[in-house]
C-alpha cells in the first residue's frame, strides 16, 4: 500500500490528488514549489513506472509547471527528481526568479527555509488549487 514519506509529509502540505500523483505545496516561502508524488509502493525512480505511469506523471508534470508559470509569472520553472535524502520517487516543481535568493544557482542549501506565515501558505495553496482543479486536480 502506498504510504507517503513522512518527511514529505512534514515539510508539505497536501493540496489534492491527479489521477497518479499527490501534489504538495512546500512549507518553504522562499519559493511557490509544488512536489508531485506518484501513488506507486516502493518506486524510486521514474524508469520504475511502468508507461502508461510514465506518461501520466509526465502530463500531470507538465500542467503543473505550466500552471505555476502562468499564476507566479516565473522566469524559470525548475523540475527535479533529485531523492539523495528521501528516496520515494518525487518530482519538485520550482518556480524560480530572477530576483530569487538562490538565483541562479539551485535553490538546494542556498538559503534557509522560510516558514510560511499562515494567511500566505492558505492564500498561496488556494490559488494552486484553483487553478488546477478544473485541469484535473481533485480535492476529496
Amino acid at each position: 500500500m502506498f504510504q507517503l514519506d513522512h518527511r514529505l509529509q512534514a515539510d508539505t502540505q497536501l493540496l489534492g490528488a491527479f489521477p497518479l500523483s499527490l501534489l504538495l505545496l512546500s512549507k518553504d516561502a522562499n519559493y511557490p514549489w509544488c512536489i508531485l508524488v506518484p501513488q506507486r509502493e516502493d518506486v524510486r525512480e521514474i524508469y520504475q513506472l511502468n508507461e502508461t505511469d510514465r506518461r501520466q506523471l509526465l502530463d500531470e508534470s507538465c500542467l503543473v509547471a505550466e500552471t505555476l508559470n502562468k499564476l507566479f509569472a516565473a522566469d524559470k520553472i525548475n523540475v527535479a527528481a533529485i531523492g539523495n535524502m528521501v528516496p520515494q520517487l518525487h518530482l519538485h516543481h520550482v518556480v524560480r526568479f530572477k530576483t530569487d535568493a538562490a538565483w541562479p544557482g539551485p535553490v538546494w542549501g542556498a538559503v534557509a527555509a522560510e516558514t510560511y506565515a499562515q494567511q500566505l501558505l492558505i492564500e498561496t495553496a488556494d490559488r494552486i488549487v484553483t487553478a488546477l482543479v478544473p485541469l484535473g486536480l481533485a480535492t476529496e
